[in-house]
């Protein structure tokens, strides 16, 4: 199961092919959060809230590929968002006072933080729903 679980986070093909089968309005969201997460996170890489983004986004990347593995493509695959994204929001809150908005990376912060929270809002009712017993 160990060396299963450790193909599928080396070469995610069926992740990728599960998210590729869903509306072109959510293969853009992801596009999106990946983009602004860590194509962000790499351009400001210099910024110590830039490495705590990446940290975040490669410890979900790998959390989602475990539960895929485990479930398959269901609702509770929010939960990697919940785990890593939470803690992430409520340090970049705390560090909104030095995110000088007239700056690029100012606005990519903002940016960052907005992505995330709408992101996080929709994975909390996901896992909710999941718990309730709505699957997919």
């Amino acid at each position: 199961m160990l060396e299963n679980f450790l193909n599928l986070v080396a070469a995610p093909d069926s992740f990728n092919a599960a998210i590729m089968a869903q509306p072109l309005w959510l293969q853009t969201w992801v596009g999106w959060m990946v983009t602004v997460n860590v194509i962000g996170g790499l351009l400001f890489i210099k910024r110590p809230e830039a490495k705590w983004v990446l940290l975040a986004m490669l410890g979900a990347i790998i959390a989602m590929n475990g539960l895929f593995f485990a479930f398959g493509y269901q609702r509770i695959l929010g939960l990697a968002h919940v785990i890593f994204w939470t803690p992430l929001l409520i340090y970049l809150w705390r560090r909104r006072a030095q995110w000088e908005l007239s700056t690029l990376a100012g606005k990519w912060l903002a940016v960052l933080f907005t992505t995330n929270l709408v992101s996080l809002i929709i994975d909390y009712a996901d896992v909710a729903r999941y718990l309730m017993g709505e699957r997919l």
